[in-house]
């Protein structure tokens, strides 16, 4: 099966050796997507949710570019800093999914690589033969 690699144009990318995302066959996994700007710096410091909506700005453009979109996601990770902010971050996770409803897993972590960072999210989908 061919594999694919996808990249965001992280700084980690080449530091750490991974890819945003992995698409092998149908099955595209994107891994831990952090809050980074365009401009390499965190974007909303302090704001869970401005944080999470970048995340999945990356991830839709990842997805995108293996050939999927948001509407293929079958499971969320979402990593939080403070585990007080899965409100906010539900709720810009149902902005985005309350009408595909994919399976979630919501923990607390001690870090991330960034201080500035309160929220990492990992996304696994499934591209839908009958629309590729």
């Amino acid at each position: 099966m061919t594999r694919q690699l996808i990249s965001s144009g992280s700084p980690y990318e080449s530091i750490i050796g991974f890819s945003r995302a992995v698409r092998v066959g149908d099955f595209i996994a994107v891994g831990g997507t952090a809050p980074i700007g365009p401009d390499g710096q965190t974007v909303g410091p302090g704001d869970p949710a401005a944080q999470a909506r970048r995340c999945y700005e990356i991830i839709q453009a990842a997805l995108e570019a293996a050939g999927a979109s948001l509407d293929d996601v079958i499971r969320t990770r979402t990593m939080l800093k403070r585990i007080e902010d899965w409100s906010t971050v539900s709720q810009v996770r149902g902005e985005i999914f309350s009408h595909i409803r994919p399976v979630d897993t919501i923990v607390q972590v001690t870090a991330f690589v960034d201080p500035e960072w309160l929220v990492e999210i990992e996304v696994d989908a499934l591209v839908d033969r009958d629309r590729a």
